[in-house]
């Protein structure tokens, strides 16, 4: 068993944003409290990966970035701080960004029993609400599951679930691949 220390005291963004470079873990930061984010399963690194990996030679050209979890984003400046999975951004701010992103326009989280709930409650609230997110992607890291949120018109977001067998389309931008590449040698566990 893994012994975490006990979890520091609320503190001002100020105070998080100097604080926390100088930990050993990564802590994401929601009105004063900060959250430490541990380590996540093999299957869950590995399909941030697979995305990443098509997502790098394709959008590069575009002028876009793509990063992967250690990449902090800033929700709003005083209240939210977190590490997505996966984070794409077009905005010529964040294109040379030394800490944090500001303007994504598309961040897919993968879900482990672990965060699935934060990831499709708590983030998923706030997420929608960053004025140039476009898309939200959430990859299920214990079966072979795609949820994409879509921007449509005015508050309404697009509801569009993946399986085995489909094509991915990710058309903020402007991206395709089979739903078995983001799976791509990852080994399920199956009950006993």
């Amino acid at each position: 068993m893994i012994a975490i220390s006990q979890q520091p005291p609320k503190m001002t963004v100020e105070e998080y944003l100097e604080w926390e470079p100088q930990q050993d873990l990564r802590y994401e930061y929601a009105n004063g409290e900060v959250f430490a984010m541990t380590g996540g399963t093999i299957p869950h690194n590995d399909i941030a990966l697979n995305l990443y990996r098509p997502l790098y030679p394709h959008l590069r050209s575009r002028g876009c970035r793509v990063n992967v979890s250690d990449v902090k984003m800033q929700l709003t400046a005083q209240s939210r701080y977190y590490y997505p999975d996966v984070i794409v951004s077009c905005d010529p701010e964040d294109l040379n960004a030394r800490n944090f992103i500001q303007h994504p326009k598309l961040i897919a989280e993968v879900l482990s029993p672990g965060t699935s709930a934060k990831d499709r409650g708590e983030k998923f609230t706030y997420y929608l609400r960053i004025p140039t997110l476009q898309e939200y992607i959430l990859i299920d890291s214990e079966q072979i599951s795609v949820e994409r949120y879509c921007r449509g018109e005015g508050r309404m977001w697009l509801y569009y679930p993946y399986t085995a067998g489909d094509i991915v389309t990710l058309s903020s931008i402007e991206f395709e691949c089979p739903i078995e590449l983001l799976y791509e040698g990852v080994v399920f566990t199956t009950e006993e």
